[in-house]
């Protein structure tokens, strides 16, 4: 999880990581928002801005897998957004799928949220073929600090359909921490790749319910103002 002023800063001090550069792990800024690779900061302030929030001071966390040998793939990246006090105001959670398409969620979070924060929104974006439209996002998430986690759980009208969850813990940003990464979960990026179509064909040969694409949401946000939010 990297905050947004600190991007800049990292591909200076370390050896093995840089901000919109090839490198061992890399962070490009046009793997997400509009992917024009203007600065996210920007982007993620306009939509703030339509949801009525203003953060002048407050920080921007992003939760997401680095580029590793040039490569990522992200079925979610996570942008956490602060007041100038420290208080997490909203969380916009970046959908891609594997078609090349990507739509985003923007949800507030009541003030004086402690703890585990809980939020919902109706599902708006096609991400697998075998999982209809009609379907609503469950989050549950504890924001970074020492410690993260997040948990997403995706219902229809019939019950649940699947969890998926991390969590982690802070550690320190060095090279020596990248190399050890890099050996423990090598090719970190192309697994999950990998892992996201063996697990259709598995569905598949079972004779899951295949969903034809629809288009794209005309919006590339979605902004859940009455969300369920605890």
């Amino acid at each position: 999880c990297i905050r947004d002023s600190a991007l800049p800063s990292l591909g200076k001090r370390l050896k093995l990581f840089s901000h919109n550069r090839l490198n061992l792990f890399s962070f490009y800024d046009r793997d997400h928002g509009d992917h024009s690779g203007r600065p996210l900061r920007e982007w993620v302030d306009a939509h703030l801005r339509e949801a009525g929030l203003e953060l002048p001071g407050g920080s921007i966390k992003v939760l997401c897998f680095p580029r590793v040998l040039g490569y990522a793939f992200n079925p979610i990246s996570v942008f956490y957004c602060y007041r100038a006090d420290g208080e997490l105001a909203a969380v916009l959670y970046e959908v891609h799928n594997t078609f090349g398409e990507s739509h985003s969620y923007l949800i507030p979070v009541e003030r004086h949220n402690k703890g585990v924060i809980r939020q919902s929104c109706d599902k708006g974006f096609y991400v697998s073929p075998f999982i209809d439209m009609e379907a609503r996002y469950d989050f549950r998430l504890v924001p970074p600090a020492e410690r993260m986690a997040l948990v997403i759980d995706q219902a229809d009208r019939d019950g649940a359909l699947l969890t998926a969850s991390i969590v982690g813990r802070r550690t320190a940003l060095t090279d020596r921490a990248l190399v050890a990464a890099f050996i423990r979960i090598p090719l970190v990026t192309f697994k999950v790749v990998a892992g996201i179509h063996w697990e259709a064909l598995a569905l598949w040969r079972k004779g899951a319910r295949y969903h034809r694409r629809p288009a794209p949401p005309a919006q590339p946000v979605t902004i859940v103002l009455n969300a369920e939010s605890s």
